[in-house]
């Protein structure tokens, strides 16, 4: 397995540029299902879980062509179950369940896989779907799915807010008959990028972005083109290598109100941050981050994906700060690295208390998820000595060239 070395003791300074958002670019791909006319979808990020995911498609019977420009013909499609080995490899393939279902009026899936943070059950997928009229059963970690004629529209009360579930509920409605209502909704900017794909389509999406989703059901989509939005989280990660190794960093092609509340946090730990448009300073040059109290919560409030980064930053930090964790339940395996490399952080429940040290020595250390990965890395940059990053595979499904970015900022980092 592929290990990184990373040589520390750096200061991080320069511009990058943002890419694509994973969120976005997953169901995305997987409801090109839902028509037979081509389309063609930009900024998608190379990623392992896109490449995956497209060849789910292929599998299916879709023609992919991926350059630049990420083209899909799914006219050809004619399978209804997706490969075993495929799906097992990434969370986001329940998204494929409600399109094939809505295509050939049965699907049958595996349960999928993904980043080991805690219990993300499918549960409510399944449950809002048989609203909608389907009949699932699932035996052996199989799902078996199977609809008469189309999907039902109805007013679907969410028990608890799930960006997974809302897209899942989108994407079976879009060509359902009558009108579906999503109440307490997710609110992300994946969520409405994703409407306004399926409008491009022909679809009738309103409400996208605030806790109550209109989707009245339209009879057929149709091709077009679109744009997905810059990644927010991969933002926010540059932002933190800036504050914790003193650096000043530039993100191109972002968007800044996306990250309204990683902002005000960044902010409050003494960077100087400025904006425009479509990009983000945030400068750090001689001074060291004050402590921060986080709490993560569902958008707009501050993203569970970035609880890790910000965790380094408060290890790293002036003064002693705290992060609770509101999302997922065992997010804080990275805990235990970061205290090989000598941080100070005590796990109370679902909150970790951060005590202020000096500076962070090198160690082997062993990644467990995505965002962890980049953590860990971030880490083996500010400390000292020469730090090696282990089990690094988690990196490249959500990072598009995360190391190569970083040193062209500065840092020192060889794969081996």
């Amino acid at each position: 397995m592929t290990k990184l070395y990373v040589t520390g003791n750096k200061n991080l300074n320069g511009h990058v540029i943002i890419s694509g958002s994973k969120n976005a670019a997953l169901p995305i791909i997987f409801m090109s299902i839902l028509t037979d006319k081509a389309i063609s979808i930009k900024n998608v990020p190379d990623l392992k879980d896109i490449n995956i995911a497209l060849r789910i498609l292929i599998c299916l019977g879709a023609r992919v062509t991926f350059e630049k420009v990420l083209y899909i013909d799914p006219s050809l499609i004619n399978n209804f179950s997706a490969p075993y080995h495929l799906i097992k490899e990434i969370r986001a393939s329940i998204w494929i369940l409600a399109p094939l279902l809505t295509r050939f009026g049965k699907a049958k899936i595996f349960f999928p896989g993904g980043c080991n943070i805690g219990a993300r059950p499918i549960d409510l997928h399944i449950k809002y779907l048989t609203q909608l009229g389907a009949k699932i059963t699932i035996k052996n970690d199989c799902i078996t799915a199977s609809i008469k004629g189309r999907f039902k529209g109805q007013y679907v009360l969410m028990e608890k807010i799930s960006v997974g579930a809302t897209i899942t509920l989108i994407s079976a409605a879009v060509l359902a008959e009558g009108l579906t209502i999503i109440d307490n909704a997710a609110q992300e900017p994946e969520i409405v990028d994703i409407a306004k794909f399926l409008n491009n389509l022909g679809a009738n999406i309103t409400g996208a972005g605030s806790n109550k989703i209109y989707v009245l059901g339209v009879s057929q989509l149709k091709g077009n083109e679109h744009k997905i939005i810059p990644d927010r989280i991969e933002t926010g990660t540059f932002l933190v290598a800036a504050a914790i190794s003193k650096g000043c960093i530039i993100c191109h092609k972002t968007q800044p109100q996306h990250l309204e509340k990683v902002l005000i946090k960044l902010n409050e730990s003494g960077a100087k941050i400025s904006t425009g448009k479509n990009w983000i300073k945030l400068d750090m040059r001689e001074t060291r981050p004050q402590s921060l109290n986080i709490c993560t919560k569902p958008y707009p409030g501050f993203p569970t994906d970035m609880q890790a980064q910000f965790a380094l930053l408060n290890v790293v930090a002036k003064g002693n700060g705290s992060i609770t964790e509101t999302i997922f339940e065992s997010r804080f395996h990275y805990v235990t690295e970061l205290i090989k490399m000598g941080a100070r952080i005590k796990i109370q429940n679902s909150t970790i208390q951060c005590y202020e040290i000096q500076s962070l020595s090198c160690a082997q250390v062993f990644c467990s998820d995505l965002r962890a990965s980049a953590t860990l890395i971030l880490a083996g940059c500010i400390a000292s000595g020469i730090t090696i990053v282990d089990k690094i595979d988690y990196l490249i499904r959500g990072y598009e060239s995360f190391t190569k970015k970083l040193n062209q900022l500065g840092a020192d980092i060889k794969m081996m």
